[in-house]
């Protein structure tokens, strides 16, 4: 079964405990009309407007990080031919933003 809640992001804040994750992606989906949903061990970022996915983000071992993941039209993958990519959610978030890759589907 999909763990599919309630999407964040512009549809209103998760009210529970603090989630740095989500408190990081708030700029994005305000700027790019994006909303996020919580499904298993990671962060959907999907258009609001299509339903498309965007990009992905799962938690590291190191809670500053995240990995990065794009949809690449069936299933999600890094988003380059480097292998797994990872940084902080604020540089994640100007990635995502700033990367046309993510933005084909929608």
């Amino acid at each position: 079964m999909t763990d599919r809640s309630t999407p964040f992001c512009g549809a209103g804040l998760f009210m529970g405990q603090r989630d740095r994750i989500l408190e990081g992606l708030e700029t994005l989906c305000q700027a790019h009309d994006v909303v996020v949903e919580k499904r298993g061990r990671g962060y959907s970022l999907l258009s609001r407007r299509t339903g498309a996915p965007v990009a992905r983000l799962r938690p590291t071992d190191d809670p500053e990080k995240v990995q990065v993941l794009w949809w690449n039209g069936e299933r999600w993958k890094d988003p380059g031919p480097f292998g797994r990519l990872t940084m902080p959610v604020d540089q994640a978030v100007e990635y995502i933003a700033s990367e046309p890759a993510f933005w084909i589907h929608v």
